[in-house]
């Protein structure tokens, strides 16, 4: 696939000093899913209220494509059973993040279905640690839902971001179509994203804690920055050292829908890296 790669790096870490990295043989394998297997990977279910008790309901399973590519597809449970409100898949890193380093993580991304509700991103804690914690072992976050809020607000489908905010229930915010100024397109059902994540994780009081995200595919034909500037969830200032994904039926009585998110060819990078793996 080829790609337009943007000149400048994000305004933020450019004014820090910091270059961007092209070469893409910087670019680290987190997983790319063509060994076939999952060895490596955690698989929890840990708040498992489904019922008629389900045991590992989560489906976290290899597929291929018709061409031959083999991705990761997560759901929180087979269609039709609810009840499996943080279905957790985990893996760690092939290095940590430093404090006080910038680096790029890169994965591509496709949504199976709507309705849904996924998160992932990176966490500085361990195993035990992000099991106990789910949502709150996150630092930086990603964000593919159109469900409702507890207080009635329906998300819409639209790439997110995790902002600091008051709100209990708006935690979260739509990536930017810089064309418009407005919210993107809710994402496109069968269509792989590329999503470059520049995560800064110098300390809150240098500027850090925070990460910039840039995506090409559906709305966006070329390489775009669709958001400046998110918020880490926790701020803990700890070396990030595992990728953690979570998604979730909903409760039984209100769920959201099992809808699932397919995940490819995740790498990481020293710097900020705005090329494509294997170019």
């Amino acid at each position: 696939m080829n790609i337009k790669h943007p000149i400048l790096c994000s305004f933020t870490l450019a004014m820090s000093g910091q270059l961007c990295a092209t070469e893409s043989d910087k670019w680290l394998l987190i997983d790319n899913f063509e060994s076939g297997h999952l060895t490596r990977w955690h698989l929890v279910d840990t708040q498992n209220e489904t019922n008629p008790f389900v045991e590992n309901p989560q489906v976290t399973e290899i597929r291929r494509e018709d061409n031959g590519n083999h991705y990761l597809l997560k759901k929180p449970a087979r269609d039709g059973v609810v009840g499996n409100r943080k279905a957790l898949s985990y893996l760690e890193l092939p290095t940590s993040i430093p404090v006080g380093e910038t680096y790029t993580f890169y994965a591509r991304i496709n949504v199976e279905s709507f309705p849904n509700n996924h998160a992932f991103g990176l966490s500085n804690q361990a195993p035990v640690n992000i099991e106990e914690l789910a949502y709150n072992a996150f630092e930086p976050t990603l964000r593919v839902t159109d469900k409702f809020e507890s207080n009635g607000y329906k998300n819409t489908g639209v790439f997110m971001v995790k902002v600091d905010s008051d709100d209990k229930y708006r935690q979260y915010q739509n990536i930017i179509n810089p064309k418009t100024g407005a919210d993107a397109s809710v994402m496109e059902i069968g269509t792989w994203y590329s999503v470059w994540t520049v995560i800064n994780n110098a300390p809150l009081d240098d500027g850090g804690q925070s990460y910039d995200v840039y995506m090409q595919g559906g709305e966006f034909d070329v390489q775009t920055l669709v958001y400046t500037s998110a918020d880490f969830r926790m701020k803990r200032e700890l070396p990030l050292q595992y990728f953690l994904s979570t998604t979730n039926t909903g409760p039984i009585k209100k769920p959201y829908g099992n809808g699932g998110l397919a995940y490819d060819d995740m790498y990481l990078s020293a710097g900020v890296n705005l090329s494509l793996p294997g170019d």
